[in-house]
Parts: structure tokens; C-alpha cells; sequence
């Protein structure tokens, strides 16, 4: 028997439509269902930074349980909406960044190495992948110094979100 298609969800303010159009993106069957895997990458398209753990707990909260390795909108969204109202898995402050940084500069030249900084980013605590380094390493590397000078490279990475902070709580 064929499954009666869900009526498409409609926001109700800026932050759910922020949600909706950052899911739709890989929403590739247009059934307001996207795959597990996509859901870090969603995550980090709405300004968020979450740790793998983190991505799991989302799917593990979301999935479809009876299609297991979908998850759909229905269940996204009001999670979504409740996890950004809460402000959880932003990126560090600016101050945070800074101190991190500082704090690994013994020297304190106000510049990391880029042999330090990939020994850092790609073996320290959670590690990066090759791939999200070497993204990072266009905005972080300087070309004429190369080094990755960091009061620099965080206003580089400095995201102002205004949608979560006049958001309404959803209904």
C-alpha cells in the first residue's frame, strides 16, 4: 500500500524558516525527508557546531524509528526550533577562541605555525577530517606569512545569527 505524502510544512516564524530551507537543501526526494548523513552537515548550515556526539544525539532524537536512516521534517523542526532557541551546539565566543588560541602560542607571537596548527586541528580532541582542514586552512592560512594569525582568522569566523535571537518559541 502506497504511504500517504505528508502536507508540506509551513513556517510559523523566521527561525523555522531558517530551518525549513536549510533541510529542503537536501531534501533531494522532495518528500520532506532527508537522509541520517546529511544531518552534521544541516547542523553546521544553520550556524551550529555540533561534536560527532552531538549529530548522533540529534538523529538518535529525530530519526524516522519505522524508515530507520531518515529523518523527517515533522520530527526536525520542532527539535531544531528548541535546540536553537537554547542557543546549544554554537561555536565558541570570540573571547574563548582567543584564550584557545593564546594558550597554545607560548611564544606569544600572535600567530600559530601551520605544522602546529594542523597537529592541533587534526590529531588534538576531536579531530578534523582532511577534508573540513583543509576548508579551514582557505581562511585561516595566511599567504604572505603563511601562518594563521589568529586574532585574524577569528573575526574571520565570527557569525552574527540575528534569526535565533528574535525568534519566537515554536507553538
Amino acid at each position: 500500500m502506497a504511504r500517504k505524502e505528508e502536507p508540506k510544512i509551513q513556517p510559523n516564524n523566521d527561525l523555522e524558516k531558517k530551518i525549513i530551507e536549510a533541510f529542503e537543501v537536501f531534501d533531494h526526494s522532495g518528500k520532506q525527508v532527508v537522509d541520517v548523513r546529511e544531518i552534521g552537515t544541516i547542523l553546521r548550515s544553520l550556524g551550529c557546531c555540533p561534536t560527532e556526539a552531538e549529530i548522533q544525539e540529534v538523529i538518535l532524537a529525530t530519526e524516522n524509528k519505522e524508515a530507520t536512516g531518515n529523518v523527517p521534517l515533522s520530527n526536525f523542526l520542532p527539535y531544531m526550533c528548541k535546540v536553537m532557541i537554547e542557543h546549544r551546539f554554537y561555536p565558541a565566543s570570540a573571547e574563548m577562541l582567543l584564550a584557545a588560541f593564546r594558550y597554545f602560542d607560548k611564544e606569544e607571537r600572535g600567530y600559530l605555525t601551520k605544522e602546529r596548527f594542523a597537529q592541533l586541528m587534526l590529531e588534538e580532541g576531536e579531530p578534523f577530517t582532511q577534508e573540513e582542514y583543509d576548508e579551514m586552512m582557505q581562511t585561516a592560512l595566511d599567504p604572505v606569512t603563511d601562518t594563521i594569525t589568529y586574532e585574524y582568522y577569528i573575526n574571520q569566523l565570527m557569525v552574527e545569527d540575528e534569526i535565533v535571537e528574535t525568534a519566537e518559541p515554536p507553538k
